[in-house]
């Protein structure tokens, strides 16, 4: 993007940003949606988790315009993703329109000409690059695979784990995230959920936590059954395992942040059987409120047991019945582990529990390059 004036479009977008996301996302859609009505069955029902995802796609798009290494995956990944509702390169263009429609409004007599252009152009490389990742694994692989609930394990009253079957093995790495829609319950509706075994056959164990106002997340938690027919979208996510990496590994997660953590120790036990190579010693860090969402004690347990590279350390942060470790789960692993620069680390949880943790383990002198991250947000 040389030829791009970053700055200017990181301006820009800060001016038209202070009108409120609300405000700017359903002038896009309404712009959308009447020139072009044939988008509408692309989107759900429901509207206002939408608007949150189009700003938070901008802002990332427009705060990684100039870092391309990361900003390209991203974008490959959202191409990909966007298959699921019926996207084509077609829609690209309508899109593009409503965009800059929108932005110009609110950029009001500051937008000319100049800026229009420059906007134009960005969107144009990051429609091309979308676009192209789409229809690179179009004939390959299809918009989504079609899955069955074998068992629906409700182990507290907002926590639930789930096993399903999909038609065909989903080409997922572990540690990706796959989104899912309750085909039956919640139709048009999807949601990230991080599959808890590594890839390699037809079913996959999700972890679903009950979000207030999440249609997908209730839905899962709360009605969907054995038998039910789900959709499941391409893998997403940059949070992988290297498999030529031979650090040792700590892992730090937080609620149902635990599964991308099981799918990774399921991955290394593969590795370590069909390697004449030591296994990667493993710190995995739990954290929870109560002992009552500590949902996942019984099979931790067993993995602890069967691994003996694997030490599991379960941390209760608001329950005085505790006998073990209690605290912020960051705050224990920093306190436990030294010689930070020795190791991966992985973290996943709520973008809070995710922020938390990340600056206590900058503090604690872990470069950044070597921690990877992932957070759940509402759906």
């Amino acid at each position: 993007m040389a030829d791009i004036d970053t700055a200017a479009l990181q301006r820009s977008f800060a001016a038209v940003a202070a009108h409120g996301p609300d405000e700017v996302a359903q002038y896009f859609y309404s712009y959308l949606f009447l020139r072009y009505p044939e988008t509408r069955e692309m989107f759900p029902p429901g509207m206002a988790r939408q608007r949150d995802r189009l700003v938070g796609a901008l802002v990332r798009i427009v705060t990684q315009v100039d870092q391309l290494d990361e900003l390209v995956p991203y974008l490959q990944d959202l191409g990909r993703d966007h298959r699921k509702f019926g996207a084509l390169s077609a829609h690209y263009p309508a899109v593009g329109e409503a965009l800059l429609a929108a932005l110009a409004h609110f950029s009001g007599p500051s937008w000319t000409p100049e800026l229009a252009a420059q906007w134009s152009a960005a969107y144009g490389l990051v429609a091309a690059t979308m676009s192209g990742a789409a229809e690179q694994v179009a004939a390959d692989e299809p918009a989504w695979w079609d899955a069955e609930v074998l068992e629906v394990d409700r182990r507290t009253f907002d926590i639930a784990v789930l096993r399903v079957r999909t038609d065909q093995p989903v080409p997922y790495l572990a540690g990706q995230s796959v989104s899912v829609e309750p085909t039956e319950r919640r139709p048009r509706e999807w949601r990230f959920y991080t599959p808890a075994v590594a890839p390699g056959g037809l079913e996959i164990e999700l972890h679903a936590r009950l979000l207030p106002g999440g249609p997908v997340s209730t839905a899962l938690v709360r009605s969907v059954d054995k038998g039910d027919a789900l959709r499941i979208g391409p893998p997403f996510g940059r949070m992988v395992l290297d498999p030529a990496d031979r650090r040792p590994v700590v892992m730090i997660a937080g609620s149902t942040g635990l599964a991308p953590m099981k799918a990774f120790v399921d991955q290394l036990g593969r590795w370590a059987a069909e390697s004449a190579n030591p296994p990667r010693p493993v710190e995995l860090f739990f954290g929870a409120r109560s002992r009552r969402e500590d949902y996942d004690a019984a099979d931790l347990a067993a993995l602890a047991g069967r691994y003996d590279w694997l030490t599991v350390t379960t941390v209760i942060s608001d329950d005085i019945r505790w006998t073990g470790p209690r605290g912020l789960v960051g705050e224990v692993a920093v306190e436990r582990v030294r010689d930070w620069p020795a190791h991966e680390v992985f973290v996943c949880g709520s973008p809070e529990m995710v922020a938390t943790t990340r600056d206590l383990l900058a503090a604690a002198g872990a470069p950044p390059e070597q921690v990877h991250s992932e957070e759940f947000g509402q759906a």
